[in-house]
């Protein structure tokens, strides 16, 4: 069932801590199912490793979910998936979802139930850790690109007072135009930035496994 705060004469729809256990549930089975095909993406431009890590972390994730009280808040969710990221994954979306996890984390601390705009305000200052571990800007083919404009979108949502389900459907749209839109760029962070125009044609694997990211937060809502 979809939670819901009365404030005033209006009610809104939350996020609880179940919503975000099944967001990880999902995220780790969609790594697995696509692993091969995010390492087929890095093996153009990368390490061929990238597939493998997403797998690795969100499993991780997965087991470890199991251990959170089920009193655990949405805070402690995202502050657990934050940790497992950054202590089992190699290369860098790993450690850097595992930032932007532990960032948007303490951010929520103390809530039982997240507003969207408390939700999209914590993924923006996760956003803003990615930038600055990372130090990657939209338009370098980084996970970046389709990051962006998937928080943006729930910026905008909650702006407008949509409700969670057009939401999140807007934020993994976003996620998958601008994941589209690293094709034709030139890499400018990581391996793929020595590969200089050879880079041209392939989408960023981060970016990619973004898109997997949001499309799962949009399923958990749905199937909440």
């Amino acid at each position: 069932m979809h939670a819901r705060i009365t404030m005033g004469n209006v009610t809104m729809q939350t996020l609880e801590a179940s919503h975000l256990r099944r967001w990880m549930m999902l995220c780790a089975a969609a790594m697995t199912q696509q692993h091969e095909y995010l390492t087929q993406l890095d093996a153009a431009i990368g390490d061929a490793d990238h597939g493998t890590n997403m797998m690795r972390g969100f499993s991780s994730i997965e087991s470890r979910l199991e251990g959170l009280p089920a009193t655990a808040r949405p805070s402690e969710v995202l502050l657990m998936a934050g940790t497992a990221l950054m202590g089992s994954v190699g290369g860098a979306s790993g450690p850097l979802w595992g930032v932007a996890l532990r960032r948007a984390g303490k951010v929520l601390e103390g809530l039982e139930q997240v507003s969207l705009e408390a939700f999209a305000g914590a993924l923006k200052l996760g956003l803003e850790a990615v930038t600055e571990l990372g130090a990657a800007e939209l338009g370098e083919k980084t996970m970046v690109d389709a990051l962006e404009p998937a928080v943006r979108a729930l910026l905008e949502a909650a702006a407008r007072g949509d409700d969670l389900a057009e939401a999140f459907a807007a934020a993994h749209q976003a996620a998958e135009a601008g994941a589209r839109n690293t094709a034709p760029m030139v890499a400018r962070k990581g391996r793929a930035s020595y590969l200089g125009d050879r880079a041209i044609g392939h989408q960023d694997p981060g970016a990619v496994s973004t898109v997997f990211i949001f499309a799962a937060f949009e399923r958990a809502w749905l199937e909440a």
